[in-house]
């Protein structure tokens, strides 16, 4: 089963994908694509917690440019794989000093999305529902974050978009109680 989870900053995506991925086994591969390269504090405070949040016993891959190849070539190993988050994958992409990464990575996510039988939970930003940036990169990354959401979200079997912790499924079957992670008391 592919699932993607969709939403804004702090609204429970990366909780939801974790507890569902969870669900799914004790083999499990987070594939987080940050690159260190673009951190500062507070992304490296924003990566602590999502580093506290998860299982010790996940397996950790970064994978900042290459997610196609890794995907195909690591999710054989695992129960399940969790990617946190597109987005952040689409802006390493699209800052790439080769400019025909974009596209070349793009089609090889897509193309391992539908030849992998492990299931994996996608993380990923609707950024898509404010105003129009100014900048022209600003413009060109919500335009390819918003086709990548619309592709993966057609590749999958559930795609679920959360909002204050709640999630709203959009494709597929709905969420069972198991499924829900507890509610969130701070």
């Amino acid at each position: 089963m592919k699932q993607l989870i969709l939403g804004g900053a702090r609204s429970g995506k990366s909780r939801l994908a974790e507890h569902l991925t969870g669900l799914y086994g004790d083999r499990i591969a987070y594939i987080a694509t940050a690159d260190q390269r673009h951190h500062d504090a507070e992304m490296r405070a924003r990566v602590a917690h999502h580093q506290q949040q998860r299982p010790e016993h996940w397996h950790t891959l970064e994978i900042p440019l290459l997610l196609g190849e890794a995907l195909q070539t690591q999710a054989a190993d695992f129960d399940a794989v969790m990617v946190d988050c597109l987005t952040l994958w689409v802006s390493n992409c699209l800052l790439a000093e080769d400019t025909d990464v974009w596209p070349q990575q793009k089609q090889a996510l897509l193309d391992a999305l539908t030849k992998l039988p492990t299931p994996i939970i996608l993380v990923s930003n609707e950024v898509g529902l404010g105003v129009v940036p100014m900048g022209e990169l600003s413009r060109r990354f919500v335009d390819q974050a918003g086709f990548l959401n619309q592709a993966v979200a057609g590749l999958c079997d559930r795609v679920v978009f959360t909002a204050a912790g709640c999630p709203l499924v959009l494709k597929g079957a709905p969420l069972s109680h198991s499924e829900l992670p507890a509610a969130r008391t701070a």
